[in-house]
């Protein structure tokens, strides 16, 4: 017990958040309850997203009752690719994708060839809350199929690699890439098998990655590396996962976003609750980071003065980049 005690300092001593201190520190005091459906419900961030003028992936129809299932054909219309997923999913669970029609059939981006029922029996399973965070009825979410951008083939497997931003009262203050493997049955999820990779706030450069709590520099599929990757479009990503503060109202958010190959910076969604392993990815604690926003917040209270999500990106480029930002 006392190794373990001793371990645990330190780790605190370099800044290691544990998730007792992100759930009372960070998660209870800036993330107002009455808050959360906001970013719980992905139709709501959807709607919210589409109204501030955010991108997000086109959606092309909600189902919220067994009636409701007899529309699916008028919401897919002619499209032969699309994604169904439940709005108060998590972890990935109970999302279908769709990448081809086949022979009157449907062929899933894994390549499984399923059938209309099957399809209609996958939303029946969303809104009777089998994927839903508290088991609840749920709705099912019919949207547009991101396709990835070319820079991520040959880091990744199948699946849309996403980008995760922790961000602190508007201040994104970590960043990393989220790999599929096939081990996570090309799921961007960690739990599951994904590989984590740091990314450099200033540049959008991949750092090291972490797979299965080890330290990594090679996809375990492709083998290629995962480290020193430039991310396109990297301030985009920033000032997109800055205004989600404004989008939402809450303080301490995780921000997942893709990069498509046409549509370019695109949010999926918001989470109140973002997990710490982001931290292995970027050898280095959030504390030290969100301590500084917070004393960067004083001083311009004091000060009477707020930030633009444009002036935020800079403070944390200068503040937490490992490479100097380089202002264009």
């Amino acid at each position: 017990m006392f190794g373990f005690w001793k371990t645990w300092k330190a780790l605190e001593a370099r800044g290691i958040m544990g998730i007792n201190r992100r759930n009372a520190d960070y998660v209870l005091k800036y993330n107002k309850r009455s808050l959360y459906p906001i970013v719980d419900d992905k139709i709501i961030t959807k709607e919210r997203a589409i109204a501030a003028g955010i991108h997000v992936p086109q959606m092309y129809g909600v189902i919220s009752t067994e009636k409701e299932i007899d529309n699916l054909d008028a919401i897919i219309g002619g499209r032969n690719d699309f994604v169904i997923k439940p709005a108060q999913g998590a972890g990935g669970d109970g999302i279908l994708v769709v990448a081809d029609r086949f022979e009157g059939r449907y062929r899933t981006v894994s390549g499984r060839i399923i059938s209309h029922e099957e399809i209609e029996h996958q939303i029946s399973s969303i809104l009777t809350g089998l994927y839903s965070l508290g088991g609840h009825r749920d709705r099912a979410l019919i949207e547009y199929r991101v396709v990835p951008d070319q820079i991520f083939k040959s880091i990744s497997y199948e699946g849309v690699p996403d980008i995760r931003i922790i961000v602190l009262m508007g201040y994104p203050v970590m960043a990393m890439l989220r790999l599929p493997t096939r081990q996570s049955g090309g799921k961007a999820n960690l739990h599951q098998g994904a590989i984590g990779v740091g990314v450099d706030l200033a540049t959008g450069l991949t750092l090291r990655g972490t797979w299965l709590n080890n330290i990594i520099t090679k996809h375990p599929d492709t083998t290629n590396a995962v480290d020193g990757v430039q991310l396109p479009n990297w301030d985009g990503f920033m000032k997109l996962a800055a205004g989600c503060y404004e989008l939402c109202g809450l303080g301490y958010i995780g921000v997942d976003m893709v990069l498509d190959q046409e549509k370019g910076p695109l949010i999926l969604e918001l989470n109140a609750r973002p997990g710490l392993n982001i931290q292995i990815a970027n050898d280095c604690g959030l504390t030290s980071r969100t301590h500084a926003v917070e004393a960067r917040l004083e001083e311009l209270k004091a000060a009477g003065v707020t930030e633009t999500p444009a002036e935020r990106v800079t403070f944390v480029q200068e503040m937490f980049g490992h490479i100097p930002h380089v202002k264009g």
